[in-house]
C-alpha cells in the first residue's frame, strides 16, 4: 500500500529533479497529509514499513531508505547509499557512495559516511567525523554501568557514549571523575588505549 505521493513541488540540483512528498496514510509518527522531505523517485523511499524522509532532507540518485529508517533535518543520502533498519541520519549529515547505515546506528551533525563504509549496530557518528571505511570507527558494547555502547570515530578521534560526546581526552577525564578507579573506569580506559594503538595515536 502506498504511503506517500509527490506534491507537485520540485527543486533542481545538478540536473536532478527532487520532488516534495506528502503522506497519504498515517504510520508511526507520520499522519496522513504530513509533508515530508525531498526524493528524486519512488525507488528512493520504500512504501513499506515506517521509513520516512522528513523536513528538508534529500534522498536521490540510486539511494534507498527503507525498513524503519528516518532521514531528517538537512541530511542528504545519495549515490548508491542505503539507510535501513532503525537507522537515523540527521542534522547536516551526508551518506553517499556505496555506504550503508543500518541496525540502530546514528549519523548526525556534519558527519560524512561514504565510500564502502558500513555503520551499524549501535554506532554513533557525529560532529565533523568522516567515515570512509568501516575501519574508521569502532563500536563496543554493552559496557559500563549503563550497559550502553561506546563509539570511537577515527577522523576526529572522538567518542560517543550515552549522553557524552567529546574528544578522547575529555572522555578519559569524565571517566576518571565519574568512576574513579573502579572496574568500569578500567574497562573504558583500556578501550581508549586500544583505540590509540589501533589508529597509531599513541
Amino acid at each position: 500500500m502506498r504511503k506517500y505521493e509527490f506534491t507537485g513541488e520540485t527543486k533542481e540540483y545538478n540536473g536532478v529533479t527532487l520532488h516534495s512528498i506528502q503522506a497519504v496514510r498515517s504510520f508511526w509518527n507520520v499522519c496522513e497529509g504530513d509533508l515530508g522531505g525531498w526524493i528524486e523517485n519512488e525507488s528512493n523511499l520504500s512504501h513499506d514499513d515506517d521509513a520516512w524522509v522528513y523536513d528538508d532532507a534529500w534522498v536521490y540518485d540510486n539511494a534507498r531508505v527503507y525498513g524503519n529508517a528516518w532521514v531528517y533535518d538537512n541530511a542528504w543520502v545519495y549515490d548508491d547509499a542505503w539507510v535501513y533498519d532503525n537507522a537515523r541520519v540527521y542534522g547536516n549529515a551526508e551518506v553517499y557512495g556505496n555506504a550503508e547505515v543500518y541496525d540502530n546506528a546514528r549519523v548526525y551533525d556534519d558527519a560524512r559516511v561514504y565510500g564502502d563504509a558500513w555503520v551499524y549496530g549501535n554506532a554513533r557518528v557525529y560532529g565533523y567525523a568522516i567515515v570512509n571505511y568501516s575501519t574508521d570507527y569502532f563500536c563496543v558494547g554493552p559496557i559500563g554501568s549503563r550497559a550502553d555502547y561506546v563509539t570511537f570515530t577515527r577522523s576526529n578521534m572522538s567518542v560517543t557514549a550515552g549522553c557524552f560526546h567529546g574528544t578522547l581526552d575529555e572522555f578519559v577525564k569524565q571517566v576518571k571523575e565519574i568512576h574513579g578507579n573502579n572496574l568500569h573506569a578500567k574497562n573504558y580506559l583500556a578501550l581508549v588505549e586500544c583505540v590509540k594503538t589501533m589508529w597509531g595515536k599513541v
